[in-house]
């Protein structure tokens, strides 16, 4: 069977399953085209709120499939080029996706798997899942936003130990060093990213976009421009019709509806 991108809703959460079985949910470009597609058919849409993504059969991802790899030196260079534009388009997609993206970790998510997770917003993880960033056991080099993901989340010598070593890294390591937001008991991880979601989706949207925008650009700005851009957000989400529900049931003590 080939790898395919299962969708299906929960609620108002979009939930993107990878199944591959066979390759431990490999993936490939046909699925970076389809996680591209999903997402951009669900931005426009009022009825869903946030994204989950999981992997079937209790595993995440295992990265790309080596053998399409083996295969690929042999053929022209531009083929590995158009491939890997294809997954760092899905990359920059989902970071720049104005909804929140969880990843729902189970099994393994090794390589490219691992950093299509760290690309999520956020990251609920099983206890006994483990993470490698498996490049350099294969003389590869990353790819996917790993080395970018991690320089902005660690220090440079742990980016480093985890980039180079290629070792195991159990999700309570990185819990710890705060890259994984949840842990979940075995087998419920999709389960508590679902709870997670759900909790998010009773957000005003328009907020939860402003936060995401003003986390991409705080890299970039130095302190004037990143307080500029606050402000602007600011203004525009208390003119919004969400900040009156909002301050109107905070005040009322109700439960807020938000469009």
């Amino acid at each position: 069977m080939p790898a395919q991108l299962q969708a299906s809703r929960e609620g108002q959460t979009l939930v993107l399953t990878l199944n591959n079985p066979e390759l431990r949910n490999a993936i490939d470009p046909a699925i970076y085209a389809a996680g591209i597609e999903a997402l951009n058919v669900a931005e426009t849409s009022a009825e869903v709120r946030s994204v989950v993504i999981t992997g079937a059969d209790g595993t995440f991802c295992s990265g790309g499939n080596l053998l399409r790899l083996q295969a690929n030196r042999q053929a022209d260079p531009q083929i590995q080029v158009q491939s890997i534009e294809g997954l760092h388009s899905w990359i920059e997609t989902i970071r720049t996706y104005p909804k929140p993206v969880i990843a729902a970790v189970e099994g393994a998510a090794t390589g490219a798997g691992f950093s299509l997770a760290l690309a999520c917003d956020m990251v609920v993880a099983a206890r006994n899942a483990v993470f490698v960033m498996a490049y350099s056991n294969v003389a590869l080099s990353p790819d996917g936003g790993a080395s970018w993901s991690l320089a902005h989340a660690l220090p440079r010598a742990l980016a480093t130990e985890i980039l180079m070593c290629g070792e195991r890294i159990a999700a309570d390591r990185l819990h710890a060093l705060g890259v994984i937001n949840r842990l979940a008991e075995p087998g419920s991880a999709l389960s508590a990213a679902l709870a997670l979601a759900e909790q998010l989706n009773a957000r005003a949207p328009n907020v939860l976009s402003s936060i995401k925008d003003l986390l991409n650009e705080a890299p970039h700005h130095a302190l004037p421009a990143h307080l500029a851009s606050e402000r602007n957000h600011f203004v525009k989400n208390l003119h919004h019709p969400n900040a009156g529900e909002g301050i109107t049931a905070f005040l009322g003590k109700r439960t807020p509806r938000y469009d």
